[in-house]
């Protein structure tokens, strides 16, 4: 009964949202949802390794621009669009198992830092390897269609969330809270560690791929560097704190909060806005350290004090 009451609500909103591009035509809107989905499938796919299992990870950029790279490639290629997201996702975990799984062997700060340098190390290789922006050709462009996008990035979004609650409450989502928790006494319980946590690293990199693949698929033309920018990092990782670390719904929640509050900011403050931003976030970790999920449970908690 629990799991009917969740799942009705979820299956409205995406009957609505598929329901939304024959109503709504401003090409604004679809692509500032387009963007939102984007976010949720990056941010879900950071929750799952930094919330769930407690390694904070800050190159989710390089996993996102592989996967827009490689997908971009094979579909200008000719390749079917689903075949090249795959492969971009693909390409994402590959990169993932050569260069991340070494990087998790590194304990308490060093992980971060690693990550972080092998987005650095990406973004400058692809800058110097593609120096000038990937347009589409006129064939690509006159069969241009925003509503495919949409659906694609919305199918994406919703893939991710389901693979992410599944996984979570699997025997593996226990391993994965252990290891957050206190991973020396998960251990010493006979969790395998490492190997959840390349799970983790592995099935997070894939997902951070496909969100790649569909910036590909939705810009016409870009600097091929532009995905592996460490903007793309910090938002997953800003995106989920707002919401709340290891909660399926928070990283959702963050992903609205930043986009609306991004937009708001940006028409009504110009080049400001981003300090003004910084500000909010600073706020929201200072009284919310739980995230936006949080909320809730800090009002019972001021009810049941009052009482």
């Amino acid at each position: 009964m629990m799991h009917l009451r969740r799942l009705v609500p979820a299956l409205f909103l995406i009957l609505v949202l598929l329901y939304l591009p024959t109503r709504i035509k401003s090409e604004y809107f679809i692509n500032l949802m387009i963007t939102l989905f984007l976010y949720v499938t990056v941010s879900q796919s950071w929750n799952l390794l930094g919330g769930f299992t407690g390694q904070i990870s800050l190159g989710h950029s390089a996993f996102f621009g592989m996967g827009a790279l490689i997908a971009r490639l094979l579909w200008v290629g000719h390749m079917p669009i689903l075949l090249a997201l795959i492969g971009g996702g693909i390409s994402s975990t590959l990169l993932a198992g050569i260069v991340g799984i070494p990087c998790l062997r590194m304990k308490s700060a060093y992980f971060p830092i690693g990550t972080l340098a092998l987005s650095i190390i990406a973004q400058i290789a692809v800058g110097n390897i593609f120096p000038v922006p990937g347009s589409l050709a006129s064939e690509y462009i006159v069969g241009y269609q925003i509503s495919p996008r949409y659906y694609l990035a919305l199918f994406i979004a919703v893939l991710t969330l389901l693979v992410v609650y599944y996984l979570t409450r699997s025997r593996a989502g226990l391993a994965f809270v252990a290891i957050r928790d206190d991973e020396g006494a998960a251990e010493a319980m006979g969790v395998k560690t490492f190997r959840y946590k390349i799970l983790a690293l592995l099935v997070s990199s894939f997902l951070a791929g496909l969100a790649g693949g569909i910036f590909a698929y939705h810009q016409v033309s870009y600097y091929y560097y532009s995905p592996f920018e460490l903007s793309w990092s910090f938002l997953a990782t800003l995106t989920t704190f707002i919401g709340g670390l290891g909660t399926l719904v928070g990283p959702v929640l963050g992903s609205i909060c930043f986009l609306a509050l991004n937009e708001l900011f940006a028409i009504t403050l110009g080049a400001i806005h981003m300090l003004i931003f910084g500000f909010v976030f600073v706020l929201i970790v200072l009284f919310l350290p739980g995230g936006l999920m949080s909320i809730p449970e800090k009002l019972h908690k001021s009810s049941l004090i009052r009482l």
